[in-house]
């Protein structure tokens, strides 16, 4: 997936015949705090809400401010990682999108952002969620599928965290099964380190337990 795949269109950006007023209000809106300058077609710049709360009239234009813009974007064919980068790094709220003459194409919205990673970990579908802990040389996604195929499950998504001045890392798999204890027997057998696991059964089953607990008590 590249930036251009990631646009909002209805997320207009800010141009400098704009009030502080509209823009705030757009802020508000759409629960952004920075927004895109442009000039018809070229990037001024992205503008913070906090360069305009200071200020103490909200009909001023924004064209007549001396604003300290920062100029963050990323162009159109770009990997979504690299508008991650920019999001993290500069705690941004949106990333502009440029094409390959710099010309303002649109912005990617961090709501853009927490819907893509949404899909691509599969947060929306039943599973259960193993958490391995494995040495970095031993990060065989293939043998980690090939035991839970075994149980004819798949895994829907997996990322891995590696650790600071470590040799170890933690692989968290996203399966599409709710009852993975005997994935998790699997794993065990091979040795794998289990730091953690949920598992949807587990909690009816728990619930289920203590109302038959319950009743058990009652008919006494």
């Amino acid at each position: 997936m590249i930036a251009l795949d990631l646009l909002a269109d209805s997320i207009p950006p800010v141009h400098t015949s704009d009030t502080i007023q509209k823009v705030l209000d757009r802020m508000v809106e759409f629960r952004l705090r920075h927004l895109p300058i442009v000039n018809e077609e070229q990037f001024l710049g992205l503008l913070a809400e906090d360069d305009l709360i200071a200020e103490s009239n909200y009909q001023t234009q924004i064209g007549a401010l001396a604003l300290s813009l920062v100029n963050p974007y990323v162009l159109e064919d770009q990997h979504i990682y690299d508008v991650i980068r920019l999001f993290y790094e500069q705690q941004l709220t949106v990333v502009p999108v440029l094409d390959a003459k710099n010309n303002y194409l649109g912005l990617v919205s961090i709501n853009a952002i927490t819907e893509y990673f949404a899909k691509i970990t599969s947060v929306s579908q039943p599973g259960g969620i193993i958490v391995l802990e494995i040495s970095n040389k031993n990060n065989s996604l293939a043998h980690m599928a090939q035991i839970v195929e075994s149980d004819n499950a798949q895994i829907l998504s997996s990322y891995v965290q590696a650790y600071p001045d470590s040799t170890r890392m933690e692989v968290t798999l996203k399966i599409n099964k709710q009852d993975i204890s005997a994935i998790i027997a699997s794993f065990l057998r091979y040795e794998y380190d289990i730091k953690a696991s949920f598992n949807h059964t587990d909690i009816n089953d728990t619930a289920r337990d203590r109302y038959d607990s319950l009743m058990n008590y009652l008919n006494l």
